[in-house]
């Protein structure tokens, strides 16, 4: 029987392990993690010895991993920073938004087969936007992302009245008055990536542009196009549909993808949104 300099029992690491809860394995990982700091070690041996106080920091660590925390959170939770779970549960919260979205997805795909789309090729001439761009750390913050463009520019466009010096701007008179706001996304979801929402406008207004705004020409040119009727969060099923028919005829296709939002959600339901998908045409074939 060892004990400590305190005189607490101490524990080898077998019979610690058990009562942990953990493998003899993940003590030795969390120990060199400084997580489970053995409280003795044989210098003539190498055995690891452990008090009895310890356990309960052995089962904290158990009971964290089982809800998916990092180790370097769990760190930080054992030193006293219970806030740092915070992140965590943004995060957990953000995987299942994901995980939702996905099994409504797989519903419709379930209900209506695989994707497909009425597609046709329409060409556009340029036109000027004013355009915001926000930052997304990947393809479940797309949405996030979008709905804070959408939200610079309605607050610009609410603010262009008379003398607001925004004269080609559509002022915003109450729900359904049509704004034309076209999402900009990269063909190739990657992280992090870069959104963009521009609001069309007629020339380029004269006063203060939103935070971070600025006027581009959106390029004209052909387009696949189809109409997606549906929530925004199954739009990516349009747009699967919209790149199986290019692929089929061996369009060459670019970006960025354009989402032209015809309804106003604040006033249709979900499953009546109408957004029109276009996806850039090459002039030339891909053979």
């Amino acid at each position: 029987m060892l004990w400590g300099v305190d005189d607490e029992e101490l524990l080898p690491i077998g019979a610690f392990a058990r009562l942990g809860r953990l493998s003899v394995k993940q003590v030795r990982h969390y120990g060199e993690l400084g997580l489970l700091v053995p409280a003795w070690v044989d210098e003539a041996t190498g055995y690891r010895y452990y008090r009895a106080s310890q356990v309960r920091a052995a089962l904290s660590i158990g009971l964290l991993r089982s809800m998916d925390v990092p180790l370097a959170v769990i760190a930080q939770v054992l030193g006293g920073s219970a806030q740092a779970l915070e992140s965590v549960r943004e995060g957990l919260e953000a995987e299942l938004a994901r995980r939702r979205r996905a099994l409504a997805s797989l519903e419709r795909v379930m209900a209506r087969g695989l994707p497909s789309a009425e597609v046709r090729v329409v060409v556009e001439p340029a036109c000027l936007g004013v355009v915001v761009r926000e930052r997304a750390s990947g393809e479940a913050d797309v949405a996030r992302a979008t709905s804070a463009g959408v939200g610079r520019l309605l607050e610009f466009v609410g603010a262009a009245g008379p003398g607001a010096g925004a004269e080609g701007v559509a002022p915003v008179a109450g729900p359904g008055v049509a704004v034309r706001l076209v999402g900009l996304f990269p063909l190739d979801m990657q992280e992090p990536m870069e959104v963009g929402v521009a609001l069309v406008v007629e020339r380029a207004p004269s006063g203060v542009l939103p935070a971070g705004g600025r006027v581009e020409v959106l390029a004209g040119g052909a387009f696949a196009c189809a109409t997606h009727v549906g929530p925004y969060d199954q739009i990516g099923l349009t747009v699967h549909a919209v790149l199986a028919w290019c692929a089929e005829r061996r369009h060459a296709v670019r970006g960025p993808i354009r989402e032209v939002y015809v309804s106003d959600p604040s006033v249709t339901a979900p499953e009546e949104l109408v957004t029109h998908l276009m996806i850039p045409l090459e002039e030339e074939p891909c053979w």
